[in-house]
C-alpha cells in the first residue's frame, strides 16, 4: 500500500528511516550499487522526497491478514 513520506529518523545504527503516514517507518539506505539513494545523505535530499510514497509492506500485510478472516 504506498503511504507518503512525512518525515525521517535515524535507527540505533545510524540509518535512515523514512516516516510514512500510516505510522510506519520504512528504511531508505544508499547502500550502493544495490540501493543507490544518495540524496538520503543529506537534509535537503530527504526535504525533496517529504510527500513522495513508499510501498508500506506493514500496511499490505495488515490488509492481507483482514482479507483472509
Amino acid at each position: 500500500m504506498q503511504q507518503p513520506i512525512v518525515g525521517y529518523h535515524l535507527d540505533e545504527f545510524g540509518d535512515w528511516v523514512a516516516d510514512l503516514q500510516c505510522g510506519h517507518g520504512q528504511h531508505v539506505r544508499h547502500q550502493p550499487p544495490m540501493t543507490n539513494r544518495p540524496w538520503v545523505l543529506t537534509e535537503e535530499g530527504r526535504g525533496q522526497h517529504l510527500g513522495e510514497s513508499l510501498n508500506c509492506k506493514k500496511c499490505d500485510e495488515a490488509s492481507g491478514s483482514t482479507l483472509k478472516s
